[in-house]
């Protein structure tokens, strides 16, 4: 009688209320679950993707490179607060130091942009280190506040030095060079982008399969189990962190050079939740999801401008939105299965 019961569905209140994007997000799951189906649908996605430059006018090519740069920093980002459960305000500052260090490197010492990527992966790994040592020892959202608070140190300091351009900025950054080609051209950029977004995606996704990304997910499930079980909870948070730091520099690094341009106006909270928001709206934990998210964030406000009088105030139907998608779905569009 009692296997009988169990093998009955739920009756009346008792049964699961599934909503209209959690049953889509579970179709998908399925049939993504299906390798042939999975292989089909990411070739024709890449078929899609890779030939945009083909096809596609200036204005189209440059939504996209904006989509691409905030999936880069919302995979970077990722690491810290998907896989890891560390909470990171101020994330910005990461880009902002790969923006500057390949700006001022450029700009004063006239070195090549291609030398400048490893040595602003090492000041990052530095500011990762010099914020990160004291306080991930510590509990609770102590890391939120002091992220949030070095990242407007970095904007003011730039703010004011000579050397970062004071207000202005650093201007006229020289484009790179590759085999002798100046990268100019906004195809150029799309490509790099593409490759810079796939690298990322490998990047965390072993990250995530490593024996590093399981403890640090135990670590983000439960802390205290995981420093029973022997895991240097301190130790793993803090190379966590350094890693997402490093992405978001080397991030920075390239959209100094495409834009020519970076100022202490790039550095704002505001950049710092866009960030969040995207990483929060696909899914926390998962790379297609987060990858979704950026899209979303970036893509959507630019489909909505053409609409009729959604146009003018498209921004207020956007936040309406993410407000609608975050009561109905709050674990994001596109979650891990088990959270």
């Amino acid at each position: 009688m009692d296997k009988m019961n169990k093998a009955l569905p739920p009756q009346g209140g008792n049964a699961p209320k599934v909503s209209f994007l959690g049953g889509l997000v579970e179709r998908v799951y399925q049939l993504m679950d299906d390798k042939k189906i999975r292989w089909i649908t990411l070739g024709v996605l890449a078929v899609i993707v890779g030939t945009v430059p083909l096809y596609g006018n200036a204005y189209l090519l440059n939504v996209l490179i904006t989509a691409m740069y905030y999936m880069l920093l919302a995979l970077g980002l990722n690491v810290i607060i998907g896989f890891t459960g560390l909470c990171d305000l101020g994330y910005i500052a990461k880009f902002a130091i790969g923006a500057y260090t390949t700006g001022i490197l450029m700009l004063h010492f006239n070195m090549s942009f291609w030398l400048t990527i490893p040595i602003a992966i090492l000041v990052a790994m530095l500011a990762a280190v010099a914020t990160g040592a004291p306080t991930l020892r510590l509990r609770s959202d102590y890391l939120a506040i002091v992220t949030l608070g070095f990242a407007e140190i970095i904007r003011i300091v730039a703010r004011n030095l000579e050397i970062t351009g004071k207000a202005t900025g650093l201007n006229a950054i020289p484009r790179p060079e590759f085999f002798g080609m100046r990268l100019s051209k906004m195809t150029h950029w799309y490509v790099i982008f593409l490759i810079l977004v796939v690298l990322f995606v490998i990047i965390t996704n072993r990250i995530k399969n490593s024996r590093f990304g399981r403890a640090i997910e135990f670590i983000r499930e439960d802390e205290d189990a995981a420093e029973a079980m022997g895991i240097d909870t301190t130790r793993y948070k803090l190379w966590a962190y350094i890693m997402g730091a490093v992405l978001g520099a080397v991030a920075g690094c390239f959209y100094a050079v495409k834009m020519m341009a970076i100022t202490p106006n790039d550095l704002t909270f505001t950049m710092s939740a866009n960030v969040l928001l995207a990483v929060v709206l696909g899914g926390m934990g998962k790379i297609p999801g987060v990858i979704m998210g950026a899209a979303v964030f970036s893509i959507l406000p630019e489909l909505l401008r053409d609409v009729p009088v959604v146009g003018d105030m498209r921004m207020l139907f956007f936040g309406l939105l993410l407000i609608i998608v975050m009561i109905f779905r709050p674990q994001g569009l596109w979650p891990e299965r088990r959270r």
